[in-house]
């Protein structure tokens, strides 16, 4: 039972995280907007200053981007928030129902992929060439800590717990 109560409370600590960052988006969001600004106008590039794709000057897709980083960064903390509440409904049901009650944790953990993985390490990461300055840099770098935190945490929810 033991092993059960820390996972909902590391599925719970996932889904403030998103919210967390979510919200301090929210109330930073012209810094959140210059700082997707800054990546995908791939400004102050000097180890690659060429690029075989382009960089995204338009205003209205810029702030498109910084709304669609928020709202996923949102949509995963509440999936993470219900997800904890789902297993801790579950906690003494039979192995296999609590395992089934993982689902939720699932959906959030690839939300949250899809933001730190797909829009921070690839898209800004490869195609925009974020790590190339130092602003960029620290961005990429702390999207790598947030979706392996929440990949390793993930991992160890979904293990069965060992039957007493």
């Amino acid at each position: 039972m033991l092993l059960r109560w820390l996972k909902i409370l590391l599925v719970f600590s996932m889904g403030l995280m998103c919210l967390f960052y979510a919200l301090q988006n929210l109330v930073n969001l012209d810094s959140a907007y210059a700082v997707v600004s800054t990546v995908t106008r791939m400004e102050n590039h000097s180890y690659y200053p060429s690029t075989f794709g382009f960089a995204l000057t338009s205003e209205p897709l810029i702030w498109l981007a910084t709304a669609f980083i928020v709202c996923f960064e949102l949509l995963a903390g509440i999936v993470f928030v219900f997800a904890a509440w789902h297993l801790l409904k579950k906690r003494k049901a039979p192995q296999k129902e609590f395992q089934s009650a993982k689902y939720l944790t699932h959906v959030g953990t690839a939300i949250a992929l899809l933001i730190w993985f797909g829009l921070f390490q690839t898209l800004g990461g490869a195609f925009f060439q974020m790590w190339q300055t130092e602003l960029g840099d620290a961005s990429f770098d702390g999207s790598f800590a947030y979706l392996a935190s929440i990949a390793l945490v993930t991992l160890f929810v979904n293990l069965v717990e060992p039957t007493n």
